[in-house]
């Protein structure tokens, strides 16, 4: 289908800064063709009129678990181990990899319907959220979690991760990564085979790291390093790492992760309400470490809501550094779009708005009263938006929500199979 977006507001990266202007956006099957230049014969199969709308490169959930959607307010106002060791481990023994399917439908849904276009999955079920992702027409990165001490080709959970991802092989929008879960859940043997086996069949890594105060005191107890210090030591940052969390790190352990083109996700939302902290945004930044934002799953953040996030991420670190200067709503836009594309080695086909790239887009009515006066929109996506703005999105040159309407699922039956298997769970009665 050949898309004319006409006469709109949009965000374009001009010499590496974002700019609003009014453009036409010419999409050709999967391609942005044109923006502003008519390509060569085109016709429009289909027209969006600009008028009061905004359009902006589809935003990118860095770090999220979607399975977990169903989990929402089920384990909350706990301590971190509390809430991963007692709570969630015991819900996710129960279950199925139907019910991850579902789980990772209602969080695509979620996302969609707040304008974000690719996610990057840690699951338990790699060929469940393939499944789910190829209906949605959502653009994803796919890993297993992976857990274990011993050097061991013949892992099962390893084998299982292999196996899933020929699953996505007939669908370009995804990819797949090998994703140890954390240091304190991988043996150093363990990592060392992950490294092995990311480096023979060209896979980068997605983990877990530096996410809470007990990590890094029984790193240090057991080991007498720190978590990267860990990581890095089992030869894990040989592979292209994404490194989600962060929180308690070092000043040297950040010349590490600069030093290793480490990509840090930071889930602010997320990790306030485990009161695990903040991770030291401001002084990554100063590195130049890539840093981009993620929600973390639905158990821990209640919300795929990548606005939200926005939000939270440039205030948290103005309060807590005592400067409005500090992670300004330029720099969040970047880590929920470009930087995020950058850190799952997608920046060539999304993540901003270009000639070439996929049309990976979201469209958001100005004339709400959320976006109204409609003064600096770039500020207004950071501090203004919750995500109900968001009336259109684009995948891939598809259009999969349109005046907020889900094109590609079925809503009602995805609602449905949520309420019936929270209640064969007894998730809907959990209470702690």
């Amino acid at each position: 289908m050949n898309i004319l977006i006409e006469n709109a507001l949009a965000v374009l990266p001009n010499g590496g800064k974002d700019e609003i202007g009014r453009h036409n956006i010419y999409i050709e099957e999967k391609i942005i063709a044109g923006i502003d230049e008519e390509p060569q014969g085109f016709k429009a199969d289909k027209v969006i009129s600009g008028d009061n709308r905004l359009v902006i490169p589809g935003l990118i959930n860095s770090h999220t678990h979607t399975y977990m959607s169903m989990m929402r307010n089920c384990a909350d106002d706990l301590s971190f181990t509390d809430w991963l060791f007692n709570t969630i481990d015991p819900i996710e023994a129960e279950l199925t990899p139907e019910d991850a399917y579902w789980g990772s439908l209602l969080g695509q849904i979620e996302m969609i319907k707040a304008g974000t276009t690719t996610f990057n999955d840690q699951q338990m079920h790699i060929h469940m959220v393939t499944r789910a992702a190829k209906e949605s027409g959502m653009r994803a990165v796919i890993s297993r979690g992976l857990v274990g001490s011993e050097y061991d080709r013949s892992d099962r959970r390893l084998t299982e991760a292999l196996e899933e991802m020929g699953d996505g092989k007939d669908c370009d929008r995804l990819n797949f990564l090998l994703g140890p879960h954390a240091p304190y859940s991988c043996g150093p043997e363990y990592l060392r085979m992950i490294a092995d086996v990311a480096a023979e069949k060209g896979l980068g890594i997605h983990m877990h790291i530096a996410e809470g105060a007990v990590e890094s005191e029984n790193m240090e107890r057991d080991h007498h390093c720190t978590p990267v210090e860990y990581v890095r030591d089992a030869g894990i940052f040989k592979n292209h790492t994404i490194a989600a969390h962060c929180i308690r790190v070092s000043d040297s352990d950040m010349d590490i992760l600069k030093e290793n083109n480490v990509s840090v996700v930071t889930n602010p939302a997320s990790n306030m309400k485990l009161g695990n902290g903040f991770a030291p945004v401001p002084a990554m930044l100063d590195k130049g470490i890539n840093v981009c934002l993620g929600t973390d799953g639905a158990a821990s953040n209640n919300g795929q809501n990548m606005f939200r996030e926005m939000g939270f991420l440039s205030l948290i670190h103005k309060g807590v550094h005592d400067t409005p200067q500090c992670v300004g709503a330029k720099e969040v836009f970047k880590m929920s779009t470009i930087n995020g594309a950058k850190a799952l080695g997608l920046d060539k086909i999304t993540g901003s708005i270009e000639k070439g790239k996929r049309a990976d887009l979201a469209i958001l009515r100005l004339d709400v009263p959320s976006m109204m006066p409609n003064n600096n929109l770039l500020a207004a996506l950071c501090y203004s938006a919750n995500g109900s703005e968001v009336d259109t999105v684009v995948i891939d040159g598809q259009v999969v929500m349109e005046d907020r309407e889900i094109k590609t699922l079925d809503e009602e039956r995805v609602y449905h199979e949520i309420r019936s298997l929270c209640e064969r769970l007894g998730l809907d009665k959990k209470s702690y």
